[in-house]
């Protein structure tokens, strides 16, 4: 079924096994599909901003304030990509043990407590201190992508993961607009000095991100089915419903497959028939409706099921290119704004604020751009190698943006804004292009693998934050940009040639 513009509030079709959506009703918070996927977006769009109050007020107002040099401010936004891999390490756990929603607004409360005593800061420790657990926010991007991914089915679930990454990405944006704003007015219009005006700041992310939390542990459900705890129990109420055990069928020789759902260590076992040579077209219908629920649920997480989820090369491929690509955002929205003060010192605090904030807003539109791009492809070419294809030409295409932003280093608006937006393109796609493949990959394990792949892009982060700080001069932000348009470019090509998925993997096809 096409796109129609009705979708966007129409309540949507549900797969009858699995009770997820086929379509996205954006517009519509009154039913529940539309709801989940406004909370998941919101949140992390609350989050974000939180995340990165700190960048726009502290190219002037809080490093002068702390009396900071460029190599403490660097420090403090290192320290606070740190927090959240080590968080999104632990939720992708958390999510496929306790459900997406609970650790969603668990993250959600841990960052609104730091986040409300950002007034408190007043030497350079403690702003080290707090922005390491402000960045506790930084990991709801994992509960945000898993429970999306247990909503919608798979014909348009990359299109779901990316507009709730894009939309919520735009945090990292808006705040570059609302926290100078806020100050601005704080001192303008309430009369206090500067040096409690950005402290007082801090408290508006708080009420948003307390509030967010609350609604969506009182309005919302863990899963289509119900409860976390039932999910497997669930489905199997619907697959009895629709008659589509095994239970007296045979194949062969005569031996049959039964199907079964431990509810005790929430786990499935299903046995295609596929492995025992011809079936009729009947069972293959069958077989199909049970593929189809076993590739939704998600394991209880063991050791032995989470190593052999992770060593694989198609996960290897995931942590690579999302290490590049949101390695690559992340670096840029903590550096971009003193970026532009520095190529053009006339527009200030607020202006190069002001400025910087288009990049992350332009989340909006380009990542969800890679997931329906990445869907399309899916749903033309019926093959994962079209997505994975997709994903690497545009982080190559990144890299070669970044190589000539470093290079040319614009001193001329123009130039430099067309460059940006057009890097903003191939990054933001990329990291939607990139969670269109993720629930493709070891879907049993999804939260894991999310988990995982959101922080390699951490890791990414710090890395190109590193390089910043150590091989170059405080302001020589174009060596930055080259260098990580080289890694880019090598690490895509690096695991091009690796299969979507692992081989023999019957989910996630």
């Amino acid at each position: 079924m096409g796109f129609t513009i009705a979708s966007l509030w129409q309540a949507p079709a549900i797969n009858p096994i699995n009770r997820k959506a086929t379509s996205i009703p954006i517009l519509n918070p009154f039913n529940v599909y539309g709801r989940v996927f406004f909370f998941s977006w919101w949140g992390f769009f609350v989050a974000f901003w939180s995340w990165y109050s700190f960048p726009p007020l502290l190219t002037e107002t809080i490093k002068a304030d702390l009396n900071l040099s460029q190599a403490e401010v660097a420090n403090s936004n290192i320290l606070a990509l740190a927090a959240a891999l080590i968080v999104r390490l632990v939720a992708g756990f958390a999510c496929d043990r306790y459900g997406a929603r609970w650790t969603f607004a668990a993250i959600l409360l841990l960052g609104a407590i730091p986040t409300a005593l950002a007034g408190t800061v007043t030497t350079h420790n403690g702003l080290v201190v707090l922005r390491f657990f402000v960045g506790i926010l930084g990991g709801s991007f994992i509960p945000c992508q898993v429970w999306t991914t247990g909503f919608f089915d798979k014909s348009v679930v990359g299109t779901a993961n990316a507009m709730a990454a894009g939309l919520g990405n735009a945090g990292s944006g808006v705040t570059y607009f609302l926290m100078p704003a806020i100050f601005d007015s704080l001192v303008q219009r309430q009369g206090l000095t500067e040096r409690k005006a950005w402290r007082v700041a801090f408290i508006v992310p708080f009420i948003l991100i307390t509030i967010t939390a609350i609604g969506m542990i009182l309005t919302c459900p863990d899963t289509p089915t119900g409860k976390w705890s039932s999910r497997n129990r669930d489905v199997q109420r619907h697959l009895d419903m629709r008659d589509t055990f095994f239970s007296t069928n045979t194949v062969g020789n005569g031996q049959g497959n039964a199907s079964s759902i431990d509810s005790g260590n929430d786990t499935v076992e299903l046995n295609s028939t596929k492995r025992h040579g011809h079936f009729t077209d009947a069972q293959a219908q069958e077989d199909n409706l049970l593929t189809a629920a076993s590739w939704e649920l998600v394991e209880k997480p063991t050791v032995k099921g989470s190593l052999e989820a992770l060593c694989t090369l198609p996960t290897l491929t995931l942590l690579v290119v999302y290490f590049c690509s949101f390695g690559t955002e992340l670096c840029i929205n903590s550096i971009l704004g003193a970026y532009y003060a520095r190529n053009f010192p006339t527009l200030g605090q607020t202006g190069s604020g002001s400025w910087a904030a288009m990049f992350g807003l332009l989340n909006v539109v380009f990542r969800p751009a890679g997931g329906i791009l990445g869907d399309l492809v899916y749903r033309y070419t019926k093959s994962l190698w079209g997505k994975k294809i997709l994903l690497h030409s545009l982080g190559v295409l990144l890299g070669v943006f970044m190589i000539l932003i470093g290079v040319d280093d614009p001193r001329s608006k123009s130039m430099m804004f067309g460059l940006m937006t057009g890097m903003a393109f191939f990054d933001e796609a990329s990291n939607g292009a990139c969670f269109a493949l993720v629930p493709h990959v070891r879907p049993t394990s999804n939260g894991l693998i999310t988990g995982v792949t959101g922080a390699a892009g951490n890791l990414g982060g710090i890395v190109f934050l590193l390089i910043g700080r150590y091989t170059s001069d405080a302001a020589d932000h174009p060596k930055v940009f080259w260098l990580i348009g080289i890694i880019t470019i090598a690490g895509n090509l690096l695991v091009a040639w690796i299969r979507p998925i692992p081989k023999g993997q019957l989910g996630g096809r």
